[in-house]
């Protein structure tokens, strides 16, 4: 084949989508992930960095991975009947919810919090049977209660956080937590909230509790780097990103800036530069990215909860293989002010936390527009689910597309269909056996769509910079920046056509149910920690089930819900309608209930609000 006709290769002609089967028997193809790409680090991945950077052998190189992922039959030379549709912003639906308690979005962060405390449960830590849970992480009640008996203050639960990330970056564990913190700062706080608590004046819940930032996301007095080792100094940190600014006016304890793959552009979250952060349930494993130290500074027990960007599954991908709970709400349901502009239309704030309630609390602190920018014809609501009343739903209908649902390991597949057994078996909920076409063209379209914008939010940083960006980084950026105007306006259609299946299924189910990754947690090796490493495969099988809620802005959650048999978490994962974050929230905390009984203890594990007498924070 010459180069003229490898580059004519036949696109796809896209049936519309009014004639296209839905259906369980539908003889849509399942297309798997046809990922051609070595595995690549060390002295390789910068030499094929340096061939792809040559001008002229660059530009064919590129050429032949785009055609041989079959990019340009499914996206570039392919036929669209439908237009292009360049932001998932939904209009507004104060859809019925069931079992919910509905919120003003313009009300004071606290008074949105304290309102949230009425929607849980009576007891966090009982499971559906009445029994005690093997294994909890600490909650925000924990704490506040810790801290309302005296016996425990804030201070003192800053003095251990300090210690134990003293202790993770010791040569023995290196966990790679963060990226930035200021002991000074993080003690300030803590006194602050101390001496609210002792005058019996806390402002939240939320007051003293530790709460990590990842650092793509704006909070003085800390510089956002983006994983980068120059960002900063291009785009300085001025203010707090309004998020941040909500979970500061709750009184909680930010404590820092986590650590994150570089730019996201990758689902390790090997950062060449600060080290990778690793899996609190083995060290020697990824903690999954973009968001990965704060996913494992949560399975850890270091923060009941912490903040992350979700551009590709960023916020679930970690959760599920750190063993969290990973929240993605509707696109614009929570600001973007402040959150470095990456990728505008697929990248959204989300929520990693230890239990389903964790992840309300927060929630309902930092969603609702900025009323003054006026997104939305009319100000949202916001609902939030009765987590005591979860076990009376019944009627919750979960769609399923088998053929997608299997293409994990055989530990996911197990894990995950055992769990919707006990689902069916528990809440009477019911399977609706469904087909979503072209998933694989869908997640070429979104490659394409936040590549380029991460390449064009980039452009004017990468003459001066580009050489101080880690070979793994390097490499994605040049793919990115290989794609044309046309080929981002068709992936543009491809998201229409998406949003249009989807918006059929939703017609027919409350959610869409998979597992959230196709593989668990693999190892670091030595070679990319220096370099990063070129991981198409994994990476390909790690984002497989998330690429609609960042495409179509749709809410996603993802719970834990089992392990692999090397012990490693496994999580699945809930697809809502835009602006059913409340439905999403009681199915997880319903899992949560199924699955509590057998959540187990990571090996890297801090307990801070031990008693005063116990010394033993591991």
């Amino acid at each position: 084949m010459g180069l003229m006709d490898f580059l004519k290769r036949e696109g796809v002609v896209y049936t519309p989508v009014k004639d296209v089967d839905l259906g369980s028997h539908s003889t849509e193809f399942y297309l798997q992930a046809n990922v051609k790409a070595p595995r690549m680090t060390g002295l390789l991945v910068k030499i094929f960095t340096h061939l792809l950077e040559c001008p002229i052998l660059g530009t064919f190189l590129l050429l032949i991975l785009k055609g041989n992922n079959l990019i340009h039959q499914l996206i570039t030379n392919a036929e669209f009947q439908e237009p292009p549709l360049f932001v998932p912003l939904h209009d507004f639906e104060d859809i019925k919810e069931r079992e919910v308690k509905c919120l003003d979005s313009s009300l004071p962060p606290p008074e949105k919090v304290h309102l949230a405390l009425d929607c849980l449960p009576t007891s966090s830590q009982e499971t559906l049977d009445g029994t005690n849970s093997s294994f909890c992480r600490w909650t925000i009640m924990d704490y506040a209660k810790a801290y309302r008996s005296g016996d425990i203050t804030p201070s003192l639960v800053a003095e251990r956080f300090i210690a134990a990330i003293d202790e993770s970056t010791k040569p023995s564990l290196q966990m790679g937590f963060f990226i930035h913190y200021s002991v000074d700062d993080i003690l300030r706080q803590a006194a602050e909230s101390t001496h609210r608590h002792r005058r019996g004046e806390p402002i939240s819940v939320l007051d003293g509790v530790p709460v990590a930032i990842k650092d793509e996301i704006d909070c003085l007095p800390y510089p956002t780097t983006g994983g980068t080792t120059w960002l900063h100094k291009e785009r300085p940190c001025n203010d707090d990103a309004c998020c941040v600014k909500r979970l500061r006016l709750c009184g909680a304890v930010l404590v820092g800036k986590s650590n994150m793959h570089e730019l996201g552009s990758g689902t390790s979250g090997i950062n060449p530069h600060y080290g990778p952060a690793r899996n609190p349930y083995d060290p020697s494993k990824i903690a999954g990215g973009s968001s990965s130290g704060s996913a494992s500074l949560v399975s850890a027990g270091l923060c009941p909860v912490a903040l992350g960007v979700d551009g590709g599954g960023s916020v679930r991908m970690p959760a599920s293989l750190c063993g969290v709970v990973g929240l993605k709400p509707t696109f614009a349901r929570i600001p973007h002010d402040g959150v470095l502009p990456l990728n505008w239309t697929v990248g959204m704030v989300g929520i990693l936390a230890g239990t389903v309630e964790d992840a309300l609390i927060v929630y309902a602190a930092i969603s609702g527009e900025i009323p003054y920018q006026k997104i939305f014809s009319v100000l949202t609501s916001i609902n939030l689910p009765r987590l005591s009343l979860t076990k009376g739903i019944f009627d919750i209908k979960l769609a399923k597309y088998g053929k997608w649902f299997d293409d994990c390991s055989n530990d996911v597949r197990m894990c995950c269909s055992k769990t919707l057994l006990k689902l069916q078996d528990h809440y009477n909920w019911k399977i609706i056996d469904v087909t979503i076409p072209e998933i694989e063209a869908m997640r070429l379209a979104h490659y394409i769509t936040i590549g380029s914008e991460s390449s064009t939010a980039l452009d004017s940083f990468k003459e001066k910079n580009f050489a101080e960006l880690g070979w793994d980084v390097r490499v994605a950026q040049s793919i990115y920046g290989a794609f044309s105007g046309m080929e981002y306006l068709k992936a543009q259609k491809m998201r229409n056509r998406q949003l249009q299946f989807h918006k059929k299924i939703f017609a027919e189910a409350d959610v869409i149910v998979s597992p959230t990754t196709g593989v668990t947690a693999y190892p670091i090796q030595d070679d990319a920690i220096q370099t990063g490493e070129l991981d198409y495969v994994n990476g390909a099988a790690l984002v497989r089930y998330s690429i609609a809620g960042n495409f179509l802005g749709l809410p996603a959650v993802t719970v834990p819900v089992g392990f692999d048999r090397l012990g490693l978490p496994i999580g699945l994962q809930f697809i809502g309608r835009p602006w059913s974050e409340a439905t999403l929230i009681h199915l997880a905390f319903a899992v949560q209930a199924i699955c509590m009984s057998e959540y187990k203890k990571p090996k890297v594990y801090y307990d801070l609000l031990r008693k005063k007498n116990d010394s033993n924070g591991m």
